[in-house]
């Protein structure tokens, strides 16, 4: 299923959501691409790339496996920016 999430300010705690939640989540670049935002490398370069432009995220398209995490990722993305 896929998800537009808007307005990222706090990269770390988006993070820190996607890691709770139960299937993958699947970043869609701009070619593209799907990167797995539960990995490691994926996280250390995502975060590296937002601190040496030293801004927030406008905008990302997300695809997840488990309906229940779109869900999840929504309450985080109306409450808990």
């Amino acid at each position: 299923m896929k998800l537009t999430m808007y307005e990222i300010e706090n990269p770390e705690k988006f993070l820190d959501i996607v890691n709770q939640c139960k299937g993958s989540v699947e970043l869609v670049s701009e070619q593209g691409d799907r990167l797995n935002l539960k990995s490691e490398l994926t996280k250390y370069i995502a975060i590296s790339k937002l601190f040496s432009d030293n801004t927030f995220i406008n905008q990302m398209e997300l695809i997840a496996s488990d309906p229940d995490d779109i869900n999840f990722l929504l309450k985080y993305m109306m409450e808990g920016k």
